[in-house]
């Protein structure tokens, strides 16, 4: 039987010892991030009854599922992925990249050419360790993200991105108030002390 590396060794005692990943699996939630969209939720009231929500990098699908609590059976709740995602109940899930121009139209025919209310992105680029890179990767993200709030994003709806602290986040959250009228940095407590990652939170498109 192959040994562990360390670093696998120390993912699995650090889950192990996670109370938000005991918290999700007892409460029946795909993955700890969906305490990250609570927390910001609460704070920020994003999601409301009725609302439309576009999920971006929805596998697993923790926040998709606070998604379609929150906005309840008269809302609307897309889940976009290049990976596969298991259904969930009250949410219509589109497979494939959303630069791709076929993903635009599955997106396009799902929505009903309605805008949204919200854009939701807990995207992360696949981290080299190499700064320039993953801080090219991470823009590269960003940018898509706001994009596709050009397109489907009504008149003084919100976002809500993950970013990391790189050399250029700065521009980037610059690049996002430019688009918002209101722009705040959130670290919600799911959040693990040594990440680097934050979340934008932004309302008031236009």
């Amino acid at each position: 039987m192959p040994r562990r590396s360390s670093s696998s060794s120390r993912w699995l005692q650090r889950q192990a010892g996670d109370p938000y990943v005991k918290q999700s699996r007892q409460q029946g939630y795909r993955s700890r991030a969906a305490y990250k969209l609570k927390d910001i939720d609460q704070r920020d009231r994003v999601l409301k009854a009725g609302a439309r929500v576009l999920d971006l990098g929805a596998s697993p699908g923790g926040w998709t599922q606070v998604a379609c609590e929150m906005v309840g059976p008269r809302g609307t709740v897309v889940a976009l992925d290049v990976l596969k995602m298991p259904p969930i109940a009250g949410a219509t899930f589109i497979e494939g990249d959303c630069r791709d121009p076929s993903i635009h139209a599955a997106l396009d025919a799902v929505l009903g050419g309605q805008p949204v209310d919200l854009v939701l992105s807990d995207m992360a680029p696949n981290i080299s360790g190499i700064a320039l890179k993953d801080g090219a990767a991470l823009e590269d993200l960003v940018q898509m993200c706001l994009e596709l709030a050009q397109r489907h994003l009504r008149p003084g709806g919100a976002m809500v991105v993950k970013l990391f602290e790189f050399a250029g986040t700065d521009d980037l959250v610059r690049d996002i108030k430019r688009r918002f009228a209101t722009v705040v940095r959130r670290k919600p407590a799911a959040s693990r002390s040594e990440s680097r990652e934050f979340y934008v939170v932004a309302k008031g498109f236009g």
